[in-house]
């Protein structure tokens, strides 16, 4: 069955206002490119006319750019869910242009298929190869596409040129029942294979076909600096320490490790340890750090939900994938951040922090409690049910004027009850078995910055009892000084004596 070549502004033409669209990819990685910013384009010419356009996006966590970024700038989204981290888009958030609603990113296929959140109209995939039958190979992200592919009354392809057809093989797709028919989910190590290679579209759903021609367009990490090299050695010194008290089996556990700089410092330092053994790593990113370690053979598997590479470490897989064939397996969101499976394979849980209280509370996406950063993630979803639970995130930002380790959140989205470790570049709080207070003269001893440590001991001082001793008034005193002074030294505690 030979499908209709479309140019991305015929594919454009397909999406209606207020559809709700699903796109495949997760991160940036399988993203769709070209069609996205064709819709853009149309919603800006529809606004010149004073025409209503906006659209209903649900992904698998982030996407790029050429999709959330050119989306947000022409003000064409309406609904938008589970993850994202473009700074357009942030701005559309918060200023509620755009209504978002944030979620474990394990949670939405299921949710979706359970009917919460209506129909959805279209569905856009990235593909390195589609078959007459309907068969598509998927690209770099698998996100949520069974789910949308499943549900979708149509279906648009983009067909990109940069990705090889030999990736057939490097996803195995696999989608649960719904309750009550549902039964265990039989991955019972990293490199379990459970499903297909391809996803079965319905052919009498597929619109069309646009070709694209680009990698996923992710820049390679900075340098990493002193501050986040010490928060790395601080994580795999903890590690190693565990190996040494036997608390952590001496053939290790797969590691999930989160995005960004502070977790390619930890998976370099995990593969520059000669302790830490041969591992494996089941999680939902895989980034540059993860191929280097495969490469020098530190890193024996990884199964992810996405590869989250630069274009020259994209390349470089691409054209290398005999050797990585059977290294890589990547799976649906709902299989590669499963509460079920994470917890039955013991999976280490490595995520960062915005900040963390005194007590164990984590906030992940708020900023002085009120503006979005970027979403949780999957964060939930492998803290909760992780062999270990460990936090990081550096001791001060913005040069000291801000301390990282406050009295009390502006927003919760981990507690205390999910933090067993919490880890900046000052040292380890192991909060295991502690009560509140407790937990937080360790947090103050092993994790503050010197500058702060005493304001932290000051505000405890001022409870007047209670398990969890917070004087509610002052609770938000660093976040208050911030915003009235720009720096949270300024904090005057006295006024609630």
């Amino acid at each position: 069955m030979a499908f209709p070549i479309l140019t991305p502004q015929e594919a454009a033409e397909l999406v209606n206002h207020d559809d709700n669209v699903g796109f495949s990819g997760f991160t940036a990685s399988g993203s769709p490119k070209v069609v996205p910013n064709a819709i853009a384009e149309r919603a800006e010419k529809l606004h010149e006319q004073g025409i209503d356009y906006k659209i209903n996006i649900f992904t698998g966590a982030s996407t790029n750019n050429w999709a959330d970024g050119a989306l947000a700038r022409a003000n064409a989204i309406n609904r938008r869910t589970p993850y994202q981290n473009t700074p357009d888009l942030r701005k559309r958030i918060n200023s509620h242009d755009a209504h978002y609603f944030d979620l474990h990113l394990s949670e939405l296929a299921q949710k979706f298929r359970y009917g919460f959140y209506g129909d959805m109209d279209v569905a856009i995939f990235e593909v390195a190869d589609v078959m007459d039958n309907g068969e598509v190979v998927l690209g770099t992200g698998v996100g949520n596409v069974p789910t949308y592919a499943k549900h979708a009354k149509k279906i648009i392809l983009e067909l990109n040129s940069k990705l090889p057809r030999d990736m057939y093989g490097l996803h195995d797709i696999y989608m649960p029942l719904d309750p009550p028919y549902r039964r265990e989910i039989p991955v019972f190590k990293a490199s379990d294979r459970i499903g297909a290679p391809t996803v079965k579209l319905d052919p009498e759903k597929i619109v069309g076909v646009v070709h694209s021609d680009s990698y996923d367009g992710i820049k390679g990490f900075t340098e990493l600096d002193d501050t986040t090299l010490q928060i790395g050695a601080n994580v795999c010194g903890f590690l190693i320490g565990e190996m040494r008290a036997g608390r952590l089996p001496k053939t290790f556990l797969p590691i999930q490790s989160g995005v960004g700089n502070v977790a390619n410092a930890v998976l370099f330092g995990l593969g520059d340890a000669p302790e830490i053994p041969q591992f494996e790593m089941y999680t939902e990113v895989m980034q540059d750090a993860v191929i280097e370690l495969m490469k020098l053979g530190k890193c024996k598997f990884g199964s992810s939900c996405s590869l989250t590479l630069s274009d020259k470490t994209e390349a470089e897989v691409l054209s290398n994938l005999d050797f990585f064939r059977d290294k890589i397996v990547l799976r649906p969101a709902e299989i590669s951040n499963n509460p079920e499976i994470i917890r039955r394979l013991g999976v280490i849980a490595m995520n960062t922090a915005l900040e963390a209280d005194i007590f164990g509370n984590i906030n992940s996406t708020h900023v002085v409690g009120t503006r979005m950063m970027n979403g949780i993630g999957g964060s939930g979803d492998f803290t909760r049910n992780g062999y270990l639970s460990i936090f990081s995130c550096p001791s001060i930002t913005k040069g000291g004027l801000i301390s990282n380790i406050v009295p009390m959140v502006s927003h919760v989205d981990h507690t205390e009850h999910s933090v067993d470790v919490l880890i900046t570049d000052q040292g380890v709080a192991d909060l295991r078995g502690l009560d509140p207070v407790q937990r937080a003269h360790k947090i103050i001893e092993n994790c503050v910055h010197p500058s702060y440590k005493q304001l932290l001991l000051d505000y405890l001082k001022l409870g007047k009892g209670g398990q969890t001793p917070h004087t509610l008034e002052a609770s938000l005193g660093f976040h208050t000084a911030f915003k009235a002074t720009g720096d949270m030294h300024n904090v005057d505690w006295s006024q609630y004596e």
